[in-house]
């Protein structure tokens, strides 16, 4: 059929004398979709730019009707196209979407004309259609950008390669306090604090420099001057000959999470009460310290003091009287010390300096008499005369060339020397004192002896559920049935054992005789799940998994997890990594792990954190005083609460009296054992206690709400 130039309404015999093949060839060669239809919509014309478009070919479109090409939510397009166009208006540039013959959407912008025969009748239309998704994507995507970087709750900032601020965004406002106006044309050296040295900033231009990204946490100031930490990310832009154009920085406010990991660091490093060091810094300092002696060949003296007379003052005026007193003395002693000492409570009234740059007695003599003088002289508090002593024992590095933890252990029994030579005083521990050492190797002597003659025994101490009165396991306790001694404690004879081969033979022994009897037990129709305490070199050792996994085959008809290995916080760990993975290989054979003494060492957080233990054991001295020190009250709930929070088992000893388990439910702690319940007892006395066992009717009422 004739055609007429789209955007036109002359007849086609007003149109310039152009051959009609021109016009057709055009049609055919445009990459646009150029289709007439009649005003009922049924396609006349068809060229190759609306088949490569829609997909169609023109034999399936010409007679057909348009709406082929539209989604069902457009339909109605149509109609109000052809009125315009029977009304003689042009559509121009109309934005809209069609729909391929493949299903797929085409965003498409077309324009629309009459189409008039020679009386200048309006007979159909003819219609331009370019396909404009790309540019419809890239509009859309460029409100999205914009969108994020206006919105986003990140701080966004553009700068040149010179480091110029060109652009911000609102949260950069909102973060830093400063408007556009303060930072546009500026540097970013403006928000740099002090917190920082320069080395940091190195570091992260090193690295972009080096890939076109650095990441980091860094510290800047706000508008007001507050210090406020961030986490950056900065990007290269490069244009397409891979030239560096622009940076991009990215960064969110990471403020309060910071200052919650200072505070949570203070609290695992310092001493609630006094505010100085714990025992986990004080090890750090050491550690520092001694590797520090060994590059200069100088030494250290490490001094444990304790105060004398001080529980008479607690008795006498009260905990909060003992408090005071103990803040102000660790002032006086931190004054009496070098900026270059420190000094860490260990607890109670126990404390620990570490002078450095020292050799010989007489280097730190002035330095511990100023400490026993600050000691000595008397406090008031709340109008109130205290007066107290200390004694002081003393490990010199490195004639005592020792580890940290045996320093401290050398100091603290010096300490009881000095105490036992009539307090107020100090006594310097003696290393090549011949007599303690033949002592002790004439101890391990008896012990091995001890141990191929059968002379040890394990007793078991009940773990009940206060609430229920069901026994939950029992713990394993090794004695000494010694000839002419009697039954001895394990604080008599383990210490001689700590780091002696010896220990480990005992220890298996330990976990044979316990795996047996759970046997026997269970041939009496009880299943009766037990703890066995094991030492850090145990854990420290790779093959303890191999060796459980042996003794369980052995002794068939045992759960691995009724078997439940209990680590010392006080252990030296040395090692954390390696004792977390032999730990795991344990849990996969079904043994389970309790830290014993929770609270007592200072790797309390850290044990926690990085061991995987299901249990936690509340130390005894913290439960048996909770009822009269505030301290050990807070203590025991900070355990009960960690436990909570961590998803562990927690179970408390100690619990000696009646009123000890009603602390205790109250507090959310339903699993025991000590005094209260029972007493350490051989194995053939378990079942028949178990019989006869009842829990106090105070434990067994509803919980406290």
């Amino acid at each position: 059929m004739p055609l007429t130039h789209p955007t036109t309404a002359q007849p086609a015999s007003a149109l310039p004398d152009v051959p009609m093949a021109h016009y057709k060839a055009i049609v055919q060669s445009s990459d646009d979709a150029v289709i007439s239809k009649t005003l009922e919509g049924v396609v006349t014309s068809w060229n190759p730019g609306a088949q490569a478009m829609f997909g169609y070919t023109a034999e399936e479109m010409v007679g057909s009707s348009l709406l082929r090409l539209f989604p069902p939510d457009r339909v109605d397009e149509e109609a109000a196209i052809l009125q315009k166009i029977m009304a003689g208006e042009t559509v121009d540039h109309f934005e809209t979407v069609r729909i391929t013959k493949e299903g797929r959407l085409l965003s498409v912008s077309v324009t629309i004309s009459p189409i008039r025969d020679e009386s200048g009748t309006i007979v159909g239309a003819s219609k331009i259609a370019r396909n404009i998704t790309e540019r419809v994507a890239d509009q859309v995507g460029l409100r999205l950008a914009a969108s994020v970087f206006s919105d986003t709750s990140e701080g966004i900032a553009i700068t040149d390669t010179q480091g110029t601020v060109l652009v911000v965004n609102n949260a950069f406002e909102h973060i830093t306090g400063h408007s556009r106006a303060d930072v546009l044309g500026q540097s970013p050296r403006m928000f740099r604090s002090s917190r920082q040295g320069p080395e940091t900033y190195a570091q992260l231009w090193e690295q972009l420099m080096e890939t076109g990204r650095c990441r980091g946490e860094v510290w800047s100031r706000r508008k007001d001057g507050e210090a406020y930490a961030v986490l950056l990310t900065v990007n290269a832009v490069k244009n397409d000959a891979g030239q560096t154009v622009r940076y991009v920085a990215l960064f969110s406010d990471i403020t309060p999470l910071r200052r919650q990991q200072e505070q949570l660091e203070h609290v695992a490093n310092f001493d609630p009460l006094t505010d100085l060091p714990n025992r986990l810094l004080l090890s750090d300092r050491l550690k520092q310290g001694l590797a520090q002696c060994r590059r200069t060949q100088q030494g250290l003296a490490v001094l444990y003091l304790d105060l004398d007379g001080f529980k008479a003052i607690n008795d006498r005026h009260g905990h909060d009287m003992g408090d005071q007193l103990l803040i102000a003395l660790a002032q006086r002693m931190k004054h009496a010390l070098r900026d270059t000492d420190s000094l860490a409570r260990m607890g109670g009234d126990e404390f620990v300096a570490v002078l450095v740059n020292v050799l010989t007695p007489q280097d730190c003599a002035p330095l511990i008499e100023r400490l026993l003088h600050a000691c000595a002289q008397p406090i008031v508090v709340r109008d109130v005369l205290l007066q107290v002593s200390a004694s002081i024992g003393v490990a010199l590095y490195p004639q005592d060339n020792a580890d940290v933890d045996l320093l401290i252990r050398h100091a603290d029994q010096a300490m009881y020397q000095a105490k036992q030579a009539g307090k107020n005083r100090y006594h310097l521990f003696n290393p090549d004192h011949q007599a303690e050492l033949q002592a002790q190797q004439s101890r391990l002597t008896e012990l091995r002896q001890a141990l191929t003659g059968g002379e040890f025994v394990l007793h078991y101490q009940p773990k009940v559920n206060m609430r229920t009165g069901a026994l939950v396991g029992v713990e394993a306790l090794v004695r000494w049935q010694h000839p002419t001694q009697g039954l001895l404690a394990p604080a008599a004879f383990l210490p001689c054992l700590e780091g002696h081969p010896l220990s480990d033979q005992l220890a298996d022994w330990v976990l044979q005789t316990a795996l047996e009897q759970m046997c026997l037990w269970q041939r009496q129709g009880e299943r009766v799940p037990v703890s066995v305490n094991v030492g850090g070199q145990q854990l420290q050792q790779r093959h303890l998994a191999v060796r459980l996994a042996e003794l369980l085959a052995r002794y068939t008809g045992i759960s691995p997890r009724d078997l439940e290995l209990e680590i010392l916080e006080t252990s030296a760990l040395h090692d954390l990594q390696e004792v977390s993975a032999t730990m795991r290989e344990c849990h996969h054979i079904g043994v389970r792990f309790a830290v014993d003494d929770f609270g007592t060492g200072y790797s309390s957080l850290t044990y926690l954190k990085r061991l995987p233990a299901a249990t936690l054991k509340i130390d005894r001295s913290f439960v048996r005083d909770m009822l009269d020190d505030h301290e050990d009250l807070a203590i025991v709930q900070g355990v009960i609460g960690l436990a909570q929070a961590f998803g562990r088992t927690v179970i408390a000893e100690g619990v000696e009296t009646e009123a000890h388990g009603q602390k205790l439910l109250a507090l959310g702690c339903e699993l025991a054992q000590g005094f209260g319940i029972a007493r350490p007892m051989p194995a053939d006395q378990l079942l028949p206690w178990l019989a006869t066992w009842r829990p106090f009717d105070s434990w067994t009422g509803p919980p406290a709400p």
